[in-house]
């Protein structure tokens, strides 16, 4: 009898949690979020609703984007290398994993990925769900797997909390991961430099300088560095010195298998540029003076350099006085809101 008795103790005991769980799941909302989408900016990637940011969902995204458990030796998280001051890049030239591994590429900046098309130096993403994947499974970076990740956060009770937010449920699973990150990721917007108030906002004016740095960039820089996101997302040899490991970074051609598309790297952004430094796919300038002075001098030539080079003895020529200027202007860029330089 008393062995009856607690059985059905522990029948009903199983029931309420059960009941108490599912109730607290049915009372949590899960809002969407609104993002604060810039006037000038261009329209959000389509792919953007199938990890579109919710409060929850950003949590979650965020709690994992800063959890060195990310790595296989737990030494390093994804903001080890995306640092928000330096508008979620680094300053090393190339990225660092784990037991000090040297990557391939200098680390992008992650700023207004909900506005761009296509991810990574060479493209090789377009669903910003399947970019923390790279990290993730890279030997010379996070050097672990879906699996192994789950494996260590499955039970730890802060994640169940925040999967039964986000989600409805504490299951962990591999899409819930790079779902919740792209959301964290998409709120990543940046649009309150000089620049923006100069021309949208209409609220500050440039100095002279930088209106002469502004006309030049218009002239010698806007063919590539287009729009609102200073970048047309193309793909371009500019003459940059090659990479060390010539057999192993062939840029866009990694990607498509065109020897065509050999050394072509997608046209970077130029917001908080001041903060990114060093630049180049593989950390190959120190400064914005090496970049330009570099462009003047005369670039390295190869069978697909870009045609605005080709065509123009393989150089951009400028004054010192024009560099000044240039760079006078490109500081115009910098969100100090968005890095936390209020």
């Amino acid at each position: 009898m008393k062995n009856i008795l607690t059985f059905y103790l522990l029948l009903f005991f199983l029931y309420s949690c059960s009941k108490n769980s599912s109730e607290e799941a049915q009372q949590i909302t899960n809002p969407r979020l609104s993002l604060n989408i810039p006037s000038n900016f261009p329209p959000l990637n389509p792919f953007i609703e199938s990890a579109y940011p919710t409060q929850y969902g950003v949590a979650l995204g965020e709690k994992l984007f800063y959890d060195s458990r990310l790595s296989h030796d737990n030494s390093i998280s994804c903001a080890t290398c995306h640092i928000p001051e330096q508008a979620y890049a680094d300053k090393n030239p190339r990225a660092v994993g784990v037991a000090g591994r040297i990557g391939l590429r200098n680390t992008p900046p992650i700023q207004n990925m909900a506005f761009l098309t296509e991810y990574m130096w060479d493209g090789a993403v377009t669903d910003l769900k399947e970019q923390p994947v790279t990290p993730i499974v890279t030997h010379e970076e996070m050097d672990s797997s879906l699996l192994e990740v789950i494996e260590k956060l499955k039970d730890d009770p802060a994640y169940k909390q925040a999967l039964l937010k986000a989600y409805g449920d504490t299951k962990f699973s591999s899409e819930r991961i790079l779902g919740s990150m792209a959301q964290f990721m998409y709120t990543l917007i940046s649009a309150n430099s000089k620049y923006d108030r100069v021309t949208r906002d209409h609220t500050e004016t440039f100095t002279p300088v930088e209106e002469k740095g502004y006309t030049l960039f218009k002239q010698k820089c806007a063919s590539c560095h287009k729009g609102a996101l200073f970048t047309d997302e193309s793909f371009r040899n500019v003459g940059f010195p090659k990479h060390p490991d010539v057999v192993e970074e062939a840029g866009r051609g990694r990607v498509t298998g065109n020897n065509d598309d050999l050394h072509r790297f997608r046209v970077p952004s130029l917001r908080n540029i001041e903060y990114t430094a060093p630049y180049g796919s593989f950390g190959q300038f120190a400064s914005l003076k090496d970049v330009l002075d570099f462009f003047s001098n005369g670039v390295t030539d190869y069978p697909n350099l870009d045609p605005i080079l080709k065509n123009n003895d393989k150089k951009i020529p400028l004054t010192e006085e024009e560099k000044e200027a240039l760079i006078a202007f490109m500081l115009t860029l910098s969100d100090k809101t968005f890095v936390g330089r209020k």
